[in-house]
């Protein structure tokens, strides 16, 4: 430790980085939470016939089934948008955090799903007909 403060400026870094991480994965729970309930309101309007009572803040509104769906559906999206994001974010803040700690990255903490055209060409590699 030739420079204290210098020390001390990095384990501030490395501290602050992995509050973010931890906080991004607080949300991350809290938003896979949120999805799960709307989901569960979403199988619930399925057996419902005309109206339905839908929660809105404090208030309880009584709407159409299909316009309580498509609000749930709607807010779905938004929830699986943020929570794809963070997730992705979270990946490139732990590599930064595990630099800043002078480790090597995680092997394999970047993969991605072959898409249609390269799922095609591992089954022709194969012996597979596409």
């Amino acid at each position: 430790m030739d420079n204290p403060l210098k020390s001390i400026n990095d384990l501030t870094c490395i501290e602050a980085l992995a509050e973010e991480i931890l906080v991004d994965r607080a949300e991350i729970v809290a938003l896979d939470g949120r999805r799960n309930e709307t989901r569960m309101g979403l199988r619930a309007l399925t057996k419902m016939k005309k109206n339905a009572w839908v929660a809105v803040g404090p208030l309880m509104i009584r709407m159409p089934v299909d316009k309580a769906t498509e609000i749930l559906k709607t807010d779905q999206n938004k929830t699986d948008t943020e929570v794809n994001k963070l997730r992705s974010n979270l990946k490139v803040k732990v590599n930064k955090l595990r630099d800043l700690e002078y480790q090597d990255p995680i092997p394999g903490f970047n993969l991605k799903a072959l898409d249609r055209t390269e799922f095609s060409a591992v089954g022709q590699a194969l012996g597979r007909h596409a």
